[in-house]
């Protein structure tokens, strides 16, 4: 089965923001406020794992420019990024994509977890962090 960011590419179905050689952006089909928008890199990746640190620059370049656009254009007061990457973070469509939010005081969104998640980890998760990353 074909993704479906892919197709709208290849079929050029999507309401464009932006369409450049290596990240497109486009309004996604079930907004979540005025100017939501998807940006996603052309070449299939799934998610952010196996996608080439290249193209994740170019991608949040992207994402950058558009944050920009709403807050001037748009009067947003702020912007939300959020992207899920890999099977256990509820990601939608295995195609890497940054979702790009303009808020407003008083939309009436609530984006932080309004509790503890149950999640375990063996150890101290911070300083195993700083050691994986310091590894690399």
């Amino acid at each position: 089965m074909d993704c479906v960011f892919c197709t709208l590419i290849r079929e050029d179905s999507a309401r464009w923001v932006f369409r450049g050689p290596v990240v497109c952006a486009f309004a996604p089909l079930d907004a979540l406020a005025p100017g939501h928008t998807l940006v996603i890199p052309r070449a299939h990746h799934a998610d952010l794992f196996g996608t080439p640190a290249d193209v994740l620059a170019e991608t949040m370049t992207q994402v950058q420019r558009i944050a920009e656009a709403m807050r001037s254009v748009l009067g947003a007061g702020g912007v939300n990024i959020l992207s899920a990457s890999g099977p256990g973070s509820q990601q939608s469509v295995p195609h890497l994509h940054v979702h790009v939010v303009p808020r407003r005081p008083g939309d009436g969104f609530s984006t932080w977890p309004s509790g503890r998640s149950g999640q375990r980890v063996d150890g101290d998760p911070i300083n195993r962090l700083a050691e994986a990353v310091a590894d690399r």
